[in-house]
């Protein structure tokens, strides 16, 4: 008979590898379907909680950092290095493209080159900011 453990495991040990990322409100619900289920992410979705979905973009810099999430928006203002300085970034990724089938190619990307990290429970871009544009 196989108990709660066993049947949770396989879905823990992939959640273990998977990027964590904190997506901010601009980023649009079936970009968030995407890293989850196409990408399987980790995604904590600031809209899908009450305490987070008006924050201000202060908040959300210093919330990815406390969870141990990279922050994923289409915000530039995350690129302010006086409001948002790197060293005290989980790292962000802002992204900018015409389409939401363009902004699922970025993430792909993003996933293949900088979020699988080696050891998980690192934050794989910690103390950067990059833009992607197709």
């Amino acid at each position: 008979m196989r108990t709660l453990a066993s049947a949770l495991s396989p879905i823990a040990a992939d959640l273990a590898n998977a990027p964590r990322v904190y997506v901010d409100a601009n980023v649009p619900l079936g970009l968030v379907t995407f890293m989850r289920r196409r990408l399987a992410w980790d995604v904590l979705f600031v809209l899908e909680d009450p305490d987070l979905r008006r924050a201000p973009d202060r908040d959300h810099f210093e919330h990815a950092l406390d969870y141990g999430r990279t922050l994923i928006t289409l915000d530039f203002d995350f690129l302010d290095d006086r409001r948002f300085p790197p060293s005290a970034s989980p790292g962000v990724i802002v992204l900018s493209a015409p389409d939401e089938r363009a902004l699922r190619r970025l993430l792909t990307h993003a996933d293949r080159e900088w979020l699988r990290p080696a050891t998980p429970g690192v934050l794989p871009l910690r103390g950067r900011k990059m833009t992607l544009t197709p």
